[in-house]
């Protein structure tokens, strides 16, 4: 594709916006509702949370092994996990209270039962994180059910990432691709962002970015290059106690970088040279026209030497003097005057 083809798509392109909440909720659904309020408000397109069995995220001496990280969830892993994990029910209130607020709703699978959890609740969107990039089961199970879904590449090689695509294109089954760097927060230095087109190249597939710096520089100039989809963390705090708070945004930084990401389109433009109606303004300023040098007078022949040019730019440009000389004056026309052809013959 050449380069105008490329801004054009650009310019046409309206990035997927994603708003994370994860675990931010720290398992209480008024604040998980309260994170929905949050995302509607900034206009992303989606809100997404996490589902996990936690019983098989990882061997028993794991999951029961001490945990001092977060008191105030439990005293182990699994009491941690099973704090942060909502039931049924409260999924049904969360996807309704989030689709009421226009918000596509999304959920990361980490298991296959939480694949059939989700299912069973009528969600359409799953989100796949990066470990689960070599979870060949995962990918299997997931691609045969044929729902949207979107898989983060971080800690990945190119090979993994092939196998995982395989999977899903044996399967007829959609699939987009997320480039992610798995360092919490990620140094700008390891963004990476060129490899969002190599993924788009590479696989032929819808490609964007999950971002884990601090602050959101990098997820826009992700959409700049290219990211059909942006997702990341968003919390009400990021003094509160939890996995994710410290590297997600803060609601005004979340409505600031989604203003930033609708402005990129705007931005790059239609790569077609115009002025625009505000530049006509500045134009009719500086620009300059053609103007009497000295004063003519009716019957005179106009030649260039009794012209010159100044500004304002409301006048006949320069380009168009060929059709002022040598054409006869009908007025007398004072020096520094703005030329028009109404002031000579036709002829």
């Amino acid at each position: 594709m050449g380069l105008n083809n490329k801004i054009k798509s650009l310019s046409s392109q309206r990035c997927y916006i994603i708003a994370e909440a994860g675990l931010n909720h720290n398992g209480s659904m008024d604040f998980a509702k309260k994170l929905i309020d949050v995302a509607a408000l900034a206009g992303v397109d989606a809100v997404k949370f996490q589902k996990r069995t936690v019983s098989k995220l990882a061997i028993t001496s794991t999951l029961d092994a001490p945990d001092e990280r977060f008191p105030e969830f439990g005293k182990t892993y699994r009491e941690i996990r099973e704090h942060l994990e909502f039931d049924f029910k409260e999924y049904v209130e969360l996807k309704r209270y989030a689709e009421s607020k226009n918000l596509d709703f999304m959920v990361t699978a980490f298991d296959l039962d939480a694949v059939d959890f989700l299912l069973s609740l009528g969600v359409d969107n799953f989100k796949l994180a990066s470990h689960s990039l070599t979870n060949i089961e995962l990918l299997k199970y997931l691609a045969q059910k044929q729902k949207r879904t979107i898989l983060s590449t971080g800690m990945a090689e190119i090979d993994e990432i092939d196998h995982a695509v395989d999977i899903f294109k044996k399967n007829k089954a959609s699939l987009e691709l997320m480039h992610c760097v798995s360092a919490y927060p990620t140094p700008l230095d390891e963004c990476n962002l060129m490899m969002i087109s190599k993924l788009k190249s590479r696989y032929d597939l819808p490609v964007g970015y999950s971002g884990h710096e601090l602050g959101y520089l990098p997820t826009v100039l992700a959409v700049a290059l290219g990211a059909e989809i942006v997702e990341r963390h968003f919390t009400l705090d990021k003094m509160m106690v939890g996995f994710d708070h410290k590297m997600s945004l803060e609601p005004g930084e979340l409505i600031s970088m989604v203003k930033d990401i609708r402005n990129v389109p705007k931005i790059f433009g239609s790569g077609e040279k115009s002025i625009s109606k505000t530049e006509w303004i500045t134009r009719n300023k500086y620009h300059v026209s053609i103007v009497s040098a000295v004063n003519i007078n009716k019957g005179d022949l106009l030649t260039e030497s009794m012209v010159t040019y100044r500004n304002p730019g409301t006048g006949m440009p320069v380009k168009e003097l060929g059709s002022l000389l040598n054409k006869k004056a009908m007025i007398d026309i004072y020096a520094d005057t703005l030329l028009s052809l109404d002031m000579f013959t036709k002829d």
